[in-house]
């Protein structure tokens, strides 16, 4: 939990949080006034040198576990070399202008994604640090819950809870449960995390608050709320099919016993209340106040922060209180009293800078115009389904924000279902690879090494039938919403 989000790879991930959805619309609405003069450099030297510099950069990443290279190194050099040369170009062609504005709109992307994410990270180490989790295990061990079934249940949780909050939050809640009951069963780690991954991503999938690019479809008003709801059986297959194939590969073995009774340090559960209101404060300034949910992250930051005084001021009362009894003396945690930047501090600050150098090499592809093209060219020569299942392929690999991003741009014309179709395939898609997506990218650093691209990789198969299997199940179950 320390390392909590350590092996955060790849770009899509940080796009999964609803924080990054006011300035991906507002880009929309300035689009028509700068593609006049945005220059065409896809099929320019820079343009090449971008890709390769991209690539070179995402194989760096995906080896991270055999280079040993932290992962923020090569993507803040690959996005530094990118807008460098756009600039250049531009500067050369008199508009300096055109690429400061465009950097400094992925500069904002990126401190609101940061922000959110260390609101989240500090709430879930502040939670380890007052027992939390070690309690939950002692209350799982203590239940008699076998691997199989906390597979099932982690997965469950991760499913119905992620609608609600986001992929990213709720993957990291359930792997917190995963390493506390089994960590010592790298198979059990390994498969659980995988459910947990397609199970956060599906569930997200059919919520219009639960996927960044639900969102994304919602505001722009191609689909209305509600309907959004009619992807909810193809989510359920999409999460049960692989779940079910899985199951018999997880251990039939009970977690190992411990003879210690982990208790939850004072505050733990007022701790927990105030992350689920945090969460509640964040939905709620953008839904009903048009506000960035960050601003609500942050709002509830200060909520750990007050309280955190109130810890600090009352510690050295309540130990005087409590003296005596060893149980309840064992409640008020460590001798130096909780100190809420402390959990800042432990925040995984490669990760952060990882995702500064994410967006700026995908915003800076988005800039020269491929994302665009490559978009055009599917909704033109393939067809609208072809195109639609194409784009949750492209998700695992990319990110599925700008590909939304440029389908939205094009908005080409399709039925209400096949706007579910493309809103379900880019959310579902990246659980193809563990990189493509928030979920799936937080749990390679919290889960300590024992979930990793390969382990995932080797289960895409399986995920890819659940794929296939909810995309069919769409068709089939939503007929009517393709007329």
């Amino acid at each position: 939990m320390i390392n909590v989000l350590n092996g955060l790879l790849l770009g899509r991930a940080m796009f999964m949080l609803p924080a990054l959805m006011l300035p991906g619309l507002a880009l929309a609405s300035s689009a028509a006034t700068t593609e006049a003069t945005r220059l065409d450099l896809t099929n320019s030297g820079i343009g090449f040198f971008a890709i390769v510099i991209f690539v070179f950069a995402y194989a760096l990443v995906i080896g991270e576990e055999f280079l040993h290279l932290r992962k923020s190194k090569p993507v803040m050099i690959a996005a530094g070399l990118i807008w460098g040369t756009i600039g250049w170009v531009y500067t050369q062609n008199g508009m300096p202008h055109m690429a400061e504005v465009a950097v400094r709109h992925n500069l904002l992307e990126y401190a609101e994604l940061m922000l959110f994410l260390l609101v989240a990270m500090t709430y879930i180490n502040a939670m380890e640090e007052r027992q939390v989790f070690d309690a939950l295990r002692s209350w799982l061990i203590s239940r008699g819950f076998g691997f199989r079934k906390l597979f099932w249940l982690t997965g469950v949780l991760a499913f119905f809870i992620s609608p609600i909050a986001d992929n990213l939050t709720t993957a990291l809640l359930m792997c917190a449960v995963v390493m506390a009951v089994g960590g010592g069963n790298t198979k059990f780690v390994t498969l659980a995390c995988i459910n947990i991954v397609v199970a956060a991503n599906a569930g997200g999938a059919f919520s219009p608050f639960g996927d960044i690019t639900t969102l994304m479809v919602w505001q722009k008003g191609l689909v209305d709320f509600g309907t959004f709801f009619a992807l909810f059986v193809p989510s359920v297959v999409n999460f049960l099919v692989p779940a079910a194939i899985m199951h018999f590969a997880v251990p039939n073995e009970q977690p190992e016993g411990t003879d210690d009774n982990a208790m939850m340090y004072r505050g733990a559960k007022r701790i927990i209340a105030l992350f689920l209101l945090t969460i509640v404060t964040a939905v709620s300034f953008h839904n009903f106040l048009g506000l960035p949910p960050v601003v609500g992250m942050l709002t509830g930051l200060g909520y750990l922060q007050f309280f955190g005084y109130f810890l600090k001021k009352t510690h050295h009362r309540c130990i005087a209180q409590r003296c005596g009894d060893e149980q309840r003396e064992a409640q008020l945690g460590d001798v130096v009293a909780f100190d809420v930047f402390n959990k800042i501090a432990r925040a995984e600050w490669d990760t952060l800078l990882f995702f500064y150098g994410v967006v700026l090499c995908v915003g800076g592809l988005g800039f020269i115009g491929y994302l665009s093209m490559v978009s055009e060219i599917m909704y033109t020569d393939w067809g609208a389904t072809n195109a639609n299942v194409a784009v949750g392929v492209m998700s695992a690999i990319v990110d599925n924000i700008p590909v939304m991003f440029a389908v939205l741009t094009m908005e080409p014309e399709m039925s209400i279902g096949q706007w579910l179709l493309v809103t379900l395939t880019a959310g579902v898609g990246g659980s193809l690879l563990s990189i493509g997506s928030a979920a799936g990218v937080a749990l390679m650093g919290q889960s300590q090494g024992k979930y990793t691209f390969f382990s995932h990789f080797k289960w895409t198969p399986v995920i890819a039938l659940g794929y296939a299997a909810s995309i069919v199940v769409h068709m089939w179950w939503n007929e009517s919403y393709f007329t």
